[in-house]
């Protein structure tokens, strides 16, 4: 029987820093992955005709201090774009955000705005952080439809990353497009024509059991796909369990990210 082997998180720095700065081009650094941002849901092709950015996610950089989804970026203005109508994610009053990154430069801090409103600042310690960090963020001040505007705050340029992501405040778990019951209840009931029971009392058939579907895995690893937490792709041979869900992009293969997304079957 084949073992499992558990890898906890604090150990990718050893084992992913060099290989993601050696894949990743020279401005690819990181961005949030879930709940989805906008560059997120552009490379997943939830939202569609993104331009360059569907395929580089992670390169929002800009100055820091920059208040916009795009970091005043012109190459991506479509993530300033509010008439897209970005598809909001259901959260409660707290909302955990996931950033990944592909190449880990040391952090001064992350910082969280609604509305150009700073909500939540988490110290980097001037440290290179893991190769996927996570944050909870307090939103019960801020119910409804609201854009949060990530900005990872690096320690040793002059830049940040931005990521921009809608949510529904509160919304719970559901869906954001609310459903209209009907205005009146029927008064009256139907008027039923009786029927005559059958004569002979068909005989009772039986089926086989259902077989459940399998199991979702096996597929070939592939660029722009939202893969979930437990999914099993292929790739050059070798088969590997996702470990974070995120949005996937070429030079994130799962030989290059072993342990930081993925896990080796």
């Amino acid at each position: 029987m084949r073992r499992s082997i558990a890898y906890p998180l604090v150990t990718l720095g050893a084992v992913v820093g060099s290989a993601a700065v050696v894949a990743s081009p020279a401005l690819a650094h990181g961005y949030v992955s879930a709940p989805p941002s906008r560059q997120a849901l552009c490379a997943s092709g939830a939202v569609k005709d993104c331009g360059q950015i569907q395929f580089e996610p992670q390169s929002v950089e800009a100055p820091k201090g920059q208040r916009s989804c795009n970091g005043g970026v012109a190459q991506w203005s479509v993530l300033a774009d509010e008439s897209r109508s970005w598809p909001a994610k259901a959260v409660g009053k707290t909302a955990t955000f996931t950033w990944v990154m592909t190449a880990r430069h040391r952090t001064s801090n992350w910082e969280y705005f609604i509305g150009g409103k700073k909500i939540a600042t988490v110290d980097g310690g001037n440290q290179q952080p893991d190769a996927v960090v996570t944050h909870n963020v307090d939103l019960s001040a801020f119910p409804g439809r609201q854009t949060v505007l990530a900005v990872w705050n690096i320690g040793d340029t002059a830049n940040a990353f931005y990521s921009c992501v809608d949510l529904n405040v509160g919304g719970g778990g559901g869906s954001t497009t609310p459903t209209t019951p009907p205005t009146t209840a029927p008064t009256t009931p139907p008027t039923r024509t009786p029927t005559t029971p059958p004569t002979t009392k068909p005989a009772p058939t039986t089926s086989a059991p259902v077989a459940p579907p399998p199991a979702a895995g096996g597929s070939a690893w592939a660029p722009g796909v939202a893969y979930k937490t437990g999914d099993v792709v292929s790739y050059e041979g070798k088969n590997y369990k996702c470990r974070q869900g995120h949005s996937s992009i070429r030079s994130w293969e799962p030989s290059i990210y072993t342990l930081a997304l993925w896990l080796p079957l």
